[in-house]
């Protein structure tokens, strides 16, 4: 399975490719997968280039062909003036129409207080179900403090945990049904209408 990680860092070393890195090593953890890194911050030319003539250059065309084709993306974006960076939605606005329809999507954010976690609900979460994507409950934000303490690895764990249950299928983890358990065992499954179930229940067997 191809998992994309969208990092929007501007500095290098960067907290945002770090927190993106530590997000993909949990879900390499959990599911064989092959990640690949989108740095947007050496995109940044070839994006503004797009914008004024319609083309993506050699290197955004491919970053934009891997997050298309990916199974699923982790996107991590440093937070500016309460909300995602604006290189980061940059490069999504010159990501083909439905391209992430349906596509498994991990949020997370950094920045320097922890009063700028609900970007995560208020700005990332709306952003990809705008665009269509299936974004995982758990959103990973870490503030300067975070790194270090006791909670960040649970939330990444658990995001992660999150992601590889939609790139893998909702069927791998969930309870077998009756007709999947008859199956199985080689069993017949005699399927009883609605409406005669629903009169069986009645106190009168469904007259009246």
């Amino acid at each position: 399975m191809k998992l994309v990680v969208v990092s929007a860092g501007l500095s290098v070393p960067s907290s945002t490719r770090l927190l993106g890195d530590r997000l993909a090593a949990a879900v390499s953890r959990q599911a064989p997968v092959e990640v690949r890194v989108v740095e947007v911050r050496e995109l940044a030319v070839e994006i503004a280039h797009n914008f004024t003539n319609g083309f993506p250059g050699r290197n955004l065309a491919a970053a934009l062909d891997a997050v298309t084709e990916a199974d699923a993306l982790i996107v991590v974006t440093p937070v500016f003036s309460a909300s995602y960076s604006g290189l980061f939605k940059s490069f999504f606005d010159v990501l083909e129409k439905d391209a992430l329809a349906g596509k498994p999507v991990l949020i997370a954010a950094t920045g320097g207080s922890a009063r700028h976690s609900l970007v995560l609900e208020h700005a990332l979460r709306p952003l990809f179900a705008h665009l269509k994507a299936v974004v995982v409950p758990t959103g990973v934000y870490a503030a300067s403090e975070d790194w270090g303490a006791d909670g960040l690895d649970g939330r990444i764990e658990r995001a992660a945990g999150e992601l590889v249950g939609l790139m893998t299928g909702l069927s791998a983890t969930r309870p077998a049904t009756s007709a999947e358990r008859a199956e199985s065992a080689g069993g017949v499954l005699t399927v009883v209408p609605f409406a005669e179930q629903l009169a069986a229940l009645s106190p009168n067997g469904g007259r009246g």
